[in-house]
């Protein structure tokens, strides 16, 4: 599924106009970016999951077609962890009250 694919579903479900939806979108997108990127700031969406930003420890590594050992830096990179509801739905599972 598209990010146009997302607008028009919206679009079906809600009635509000594509340009309203799309603005939408685009600006809850550029808001958990933003707050990832400059703030390195976790978002949580309760019932859905939470983006997180998770640190990766500097390693080494080889280029095996140049046979050199390389240095990867540390770096942040952006993660994804589901609610506990919405994995009970992906494996079919009822949904509990308490989730």
């Amino acid at each position: 599924m598209t990010k146009a694919d997302v607008i028009n579903e919206i679009v079906e479900k809600t009635g509000v106009a594509r340009r309203d939806v799309a603005v939408t979108v685009e600006a809850f997108m550029e808001v958990i970016k933003g707050k990832m990127v400059n703030e390195r700031e976790n978002i949580y969406l309760r019932g859905f999951g939470s983006f997180n930003v998770k640190q990766r420890a500097e390693k080494t590594a080889r280029n095996i077609s140049k046979n050199v050992t390389i240095t990867i830096p540390a770096h942040d990179i952006p993660a994804f962890k589901p609610a506990k509801s919405f994995l009970q739905l992906m494996k079919g599972e009822e949904v509990t009250a308490e989730d």
